[in-house]
C-alpha cells in the first residue's frame, strides 16, 4: 500500500497489507489475552486506561505528526482530538467502575436473581480515515473498559496513529490486549470474517452493509455516516451562518455528523444564502482547513458537485489544486439533487427553501440518513419542539458538532445501529448474564 501526503500528492511510505496469517496473528494475540484482562477488576483496568492515556499526552506531538500525515489536517485539530482521545480513555475507565445493572431481587418464589455484565471477547475494530486516531478512541474505550481486546483495523491511507496508539497500549496494558492491524478493504474483510466476538465498524453505509452480511450471527455496531439537516429559521441567532461555515469547513468537511443540508423557511432564504456565502468566503482551504484525504474521496466530491443542477454556485478563496477543494455553498437546486440526496463529505452546504415549518421538517426527513442535525432559533420553544421531530440521533440547538464523552452519539436509519460516546457505549461491548439460584433451607435435623 502507497501512503500518500493529502497535502502534496507525494508517497510518503508504503506498507504490506494485513493477509490471513497476520490477520490470524492479531485474532490469536486478542484470545491469549482475553481471560487475563477481563479478570482484572474494574479498578485495575481503570488504572492501565489512565496510564495509556498518560503516554498518549506525553507522546501527542508524535501523535499530532502520524494524524497530521495521515489526514493533512491543521495542528491545531489534530493537537485537540489527541486530547480528546486521551480524556475517552480517562473517562471510560471510570465510567465502568459506575456502572449499573438491573436490580437484584425475589423475582420468583424460593429464588433470588441478578445480573452480571460481562465482556462480549474480542472485538474487531475498523475505522475510517477521516477521524483516525478519534474514532479508534471511540471504540477502543469503552470495549477495552469493558474487558475486551481489540483487534483496530485502521483505513488503509491512515495507520500511523494506530500503530502508535497500540505500541503505546502494549506498555501500558499488556501483550495483546490492543492490536493494530493495517490494511486495506480484502484486510477488513478477512478480520470480519475471523471468528471475533463483536465487530465495530465506522464508515460507509455500503460498507457497514457488507460487515453486516459477512459478520453472519455475529453482533454488529454500526456507525454508517450522515447528511445532516440544519433548520434555520428566520429568528436565528446572529452567529448562525459564521458557526455553521467553522462547523461545515472543520476537518474539511470529513465529519459525519457535518452541517450539510441548510433548509431555510422561505421569508429568509435569499438572507440566508447571502449570509453563508460571506461566511464561507472567510474560511480558507489551506488556511484554515485541510484538503480532503484521498484521491477516491476527490473524484467523488467532483462527481457529486459536477452533477448537481444547483443555479448559483458560491465558492470561497482558497486552495483547489490537488486534493484540495474550497468552501463551496450550492442553491437554487431541486430537492433530489444528488448533492443533496448524498453524503457527500467536503466543505459544502447545500440551501433549500420551505414554505412552513412542516415543510422544513420534511425536508430533513427526506433523505436515508438519520445521524444528527440542528436547529437555529431565538424561540427556544419553537427549537425544543422541533428536536422532537427530527429522527436523528443527535440534534443540536443553536450550535453544531458539540460533543462530549458524556453524551451518546448513534444513528438511526441507514446511519447504522450502536452507540458511541457516554456510558451507553459500554453497553455496545458487554452482555448480560442473568444468575438466579432457588434457596434451599438446610434441614434442622440433620447435622
Amino acid at each position: 500500500m502507497e501512503l500518500i501526503d493529502p497535502r502534496t500528492g507525494a508517497v510518503r511510505g508504503t506498507r504490506l497489507p494485513g493477509r490471513a496469517a497476520e490477520v490470524a496473528a492479531a485474532v490469536a494475540a486478542a484470545r491469549a489475552a482475553r481471560a487475563g484482562w477481563a479478570a482484572l477488576a474494574p479498578r485495575e483496568r481503570q488504572r492501565r486506561l489512565a496510564a495509556l492515556a498518560e503516554l498518549v499526552e506525553r507522546h501527542a506531538d508524535a501523535y499530532v505528526a502520524a494524524e497530521c500525515a495521515g489526514t493533512g489536517k491543521p495542528v491545531a485539530e489534530a493537537a485537540n482530538e489527541v486530547a480528546e482521545v486521551a480524556d475517552l480513555f480517562r473517562f471510560y475507565g471510570g465510567a465502568v467502575r459506575a456502572a449499573i445493572a438491573p436490580a437484584a431481587g425475589d423475582y420468583l418464589p424460593g429464588h433470588q436473581s441478578w445480573v452480571r455484565w460481562e465482556p462480549v471477547g474480542v472485538v474487531a475494530a475498523v475505522v475510517p480515515w477521516n477521524y483516525p486516531l478519534l474514532m479508534a478512541g471511540w471504540r477502543c474505550a469503552p470495549a477495552l473498559a469493558a474487558g475486551n481486546p481489540v483487534v483496530l483495523k485502521p483505513a488503509e491511507t491512515t495507520p500511523d496513529s494506530a500503530l502508535l496508539l497500540a505500541e503505546h497500549a502494549e506498555q501500558a496494558l499488556g501483550a495483546g490486549v490492543l492490536t493494530a492491524l493495517p490494511g486495506d478493504r480484502e484486510t477488513g474483510r478477512l478480520l470480519v470474517g475471523a471468528g471475533c466476538d463483536l465487530v465495530a465498524f465506522t464508515g460507509s453505509p455500503a460498507g457497514g452493509a457488507d460487515v453486516a452480511a459477512r459478520a453472519g450471527l455475529t453482533p454488529v455496531s454500526l456507525e454508517l455516516g450522515g447528511n445532516s439537516p440544519v433548520l434555520v429559521l428566520p429568528d436565528a441567532p446572529a452567529d448562525t451562518w459564521r458557526q455553521l461555515a467553522a462547523a461545515c469547513t472543520y476537518n474539511a468537511g470529513q465529519s459525519c455528523a457535518a452541517p450539510a443540508r441548510v433548509i431555510v423557511l422561505e421569508p429568509a432564504y435569499e438572507r440566508a444564502v447571502a449570509g453563508l456565502a460571506a461566511a464561507m468566503a472567510e474560511r480558507q482551504a489551506g488556511r484554515d482547513f485541510g484538503p480532503l484525504n484521498n484521491p477516491d474521496q476527490a473524484a467523488r466530491y467532483d462527481r457529486i458537485v459536477a452533477s448537481s443542477g444547483a443555479k448559483a454556485v458560491h465558492t470561497a478563496p482558497g486552495r483547489s489544486d490537488g486534493l484540495w477543494r474550497p468552501a463551496t455553498v450550492l442553491a437554487d437546486l431541486p430537492d433530489d439533487d444528488p448533492a443533496v440526496r448524498q453524503e457527500v463529505f467536503g466543505p459544502l452546504l447545500t440551501v433549500q427553501r420551505a414554505g412552513s415549518l412542516d415543510a422544513a421538517v420534511a425536508l430533513a426527513e427526506s433523505v436515508p440518513q438519520a445521524l444528527a442535525a440542528s436547529v437555529w432559533t431565538a424561540d427556544l420553544s419553537t427549537g425544543l419542539a422541533l428536536t422532537d421531530r427530527i429522527s436523528a440521533g443527535e440534534v443540536w440547538l443553536n450550535c453544531h458538532l458539540a460533543q462530549s464523552a458524556e453524551l451518546p452519539h448513534s444513528g438511526r436509519r441507514s446511519s447504522g445501529a450502536g452507540t458511541d460516546l457516554s456510558v451507553l457505549a459500554l453497553r455496545e461491548y458487554q452482555r448480560a448474564k442473568t444468575v438466579t439460584a432457588r434457596l434451599v433451607r438446610a434441614d434442622p435435623g440433620r447435622g
